[in-house]
């Protein structure tokens, strides 16, 4: 009968990409490396959030310190060893609320660009096309269709003058369309803001 081999002493054998870390338990420096760099692509992430998102963002004050003076900081240095101080106090932080306003602010961005694409979409297609008209109302049925014929009328019109920017007429009737697609009840004349004022 065969003898069975006698296990090897005094090796150890990992399996993967594990990172057993030090003998006492305690990480390696590569996983140490790792986390560092992972706070601080997080903590870049967390600095350019809006000003009332960040503010309402919770976090120990001593963070929220670092990353303001991060994002004053203009000089490459500046911000390297800035964000490496932001990812070091970020240790000892919750990262829960962190990374979950990041997801929320990445989502509703992600909805807000694509509800302007939409809105491009269906500005293109009823100037180009009477019947768009009639999909666009059976869609949104509650739109003021007499505003929005008067509307289209006045951006196609206005497509034959050449301008060196878009004329209102189009950017009325992309926010009249926005506005419609958002639910809300839009307004004869109403530009939006003056962020929309070069909408698409």
């Amino acid at each position: 009968m065969p003898r069975k081999a006698a296990p090897h002493r005094g090796v150890d054998v990992h399996y993967g990409d594990a990172d057993p870390g030090d003998a006492d338990g305690r990480p390696s420096k590569s996983a140490l490396k790792r986390q560092s760099h992972e706070l601080q692509a997080l903590g870049v992430e967390v600095a350019a959030l809006p000003d009332q998102r960040l503010a309402d963002t919770p976090m120990p004050e001593a963070l929220r310190d670092a990353i303001l003076a991060y994002r004053r900081t203009k000089s490459h240095e500046g911000r390297r060893r800035q964000i490496q101080f932001v990812g070091k106090l970020m240790r000892a932080a919750d990262e829960a609320p962190l990374r979950e306003a990041v997801a929320a602010f990445k989502l509703g961005s992600a909805k807000e660009t694509l509800a302007l694409h939409e809105a491009e979409r269906w500005r293109a297609e009823l100037l180009a096309d009477d019947d768009a008209l009639t999909r666009w109302m059976q869609e949104f049925a509650d739109t003021d269709t007499q505003q929005l014929r008067s509307l289209v009328r006045a951006a196609r019109r206005d497509a034959v003058v050449p301008e060196a920017r878009q004329p209102k007429s189009h950017r009325e009737l992309f926010q009249f369309i926005k506005s419609a697609m958002a639910g809300a009840a839009p307004t004869s004349g109403d530009e939006g803001s003056p962020d929309d004022e070069d909408a698409p």
